[in-house]
């Protein structure tokens, strides 16, 4: 399976150029062995976490215990978006299966709707108006100006303090993927000509969630108890994906676009919506190369672990070709994602098409 698959406009010429260097380089080359590392680390600290708050007499000990268990958590999470991509390894069943454990049984998200929304969506029109989901937050929230202005009265005034309520609403973020996922799947399968084996290993993933983090634990401990952990760990997971999600594509840095940049190259259109954000080796590990969010929409299929040195080729042939390759600090970039809920974002109209860049040396 190529890693460019998914890139639709193969002519642009400064793709291409950078293609050459990726393929080079041999950063199209699965990196397996450490991405698995990697995720054996992030269950570890989970499972390690999840055993040090049952077993603590102290809140201290249960407080530590839950930490690191929802940093272990985020890291498999975020290790699981890259095999989501088929980034892991070049078996696609490898794939699969840790998208399946990661998603629906780890974190009860639905596999399928993850790759359509995701995957399919996004990726291909990230920040489109009408197209993308992730920057379409109504009810709940208005991103642009334009979901502001055609918002009702009482949607209007709502929406002009609505940065107040993302501290409260976030608690909920996890939640609604959740419900989000099954209403997918469950829509999905009533639709024969649209389901498929994956469906129903989704399903068969997500019931298995409650069996595995609510039943079993249940037959030791207070079920209370178990629900509780469970409540915290989803709404904690909010928060959590919030912060490592959000800086790409939220910032006023970020474009939201029209669908008429559907029209514009591919390249162009990716940069134009998406940024980077800075974080140490530490930060690294935990995100699995969605800090470089730039580099994955271009290369979605290349293992996270090769981004930061294509990042460095990268931002010549952005320089050289005439596209935007900005980066901020992840803290700034976590604060503007916020602001962006006090100000929403006009959505930038298409004055001429632009199909490719130059030709890059």
């Amino acid at each position: 399976m190529s890693s460019f698959e998914q890139l639709p406009d193969a002519h642009d010429d400064a793709l291409d150029s950078l293609r050459r260097v990726v393929t080079a380089e041999g950063w199209d080359r699965k990196a397996t062995g450490r991405i698995l590392l990697e995720w054996l680390l992030h269950m570890t600290l989970t499972v390690g976490g999840i055993a040090l708050c049952v077993a603590s007499d102290s809140w201290i000990g249960r407080v530590c215990g839950f930490l690191l268990s929802m940093l272990g958590s985020l890291g498999v999470a975020t290790n699981t978006h890259t095999s989501s991509h088929y980034a892991t390894s070049t078996k696609a069943w490898v794939n699969e299966i840790l998208t399946f454990v990661g998603y629906p049984l780890f974190l009860q998200l639905s596999a399928t709707y993850w790759w359509q929304k995701h995957c399919v969506l996004h990726h291909r029109a990230p920040n489109v108006v009408g197209v993308d989901d992730d920057v379409d937050l109504s009810p709940w929230f208005a991103l642009t100006q334009k979901d502001r202005r055609v918002a009702s009265k009482m949607g209007q005034l709502y929406y002009r303090t609505q940065a107040a309520a993302l501290p409260v609403l976030l608690l909920f973020n996890g939640f609604h993927m959740q419900i989000a996922g099954w209403a997918y799947v469950l829509r999905t399968l009533r639709r024969p000509r649209h389901r498929n084996r994956k469906h129903w290993l989704d399903l068969a993933a997500l019931v298995s969630y409650w069996i595995v983090w609510i039943v079993l634990p249940a037959l030791t401990l207070p079920l209370t108890s178990v629900l509780l952990f469970n409540a915290a760990r989803v709404a904690a997971m909010g928060y959590l994906l919030f912060i490592v999600l959000a800086p790409a594509h939220f910032p006023h840095e970020a474009a939201c676009l029209d669908r008429r940049y559907l029209a514009a190259d591919f390249f162009f259109r990716q940069t134009l919506a998406t940024i980077n954000f800075r974080t140490g080796l530490l930060g690294r590990l935990f995100c699995s190369g969605l800090e470089y969010q730039i580099e994955h929409h271009l290369f979605p299929k290349i293992s996270h672990v090769y981004y930061p040195a294509i990042s460095r080729h990268l931002k010549d042939h952005c320089r050289l070709a005439g596209y935007e390759h900005r980066t901020l600090g992840w803290a700034e970039a976590v604060w503007k994602s916020c602001l962006a809920f006090a100000r929403p974002k006009e959505v930038l109209q298409l004055v001429s098409v632009r199909r490719s860049a130059s030709r890059l040396p």
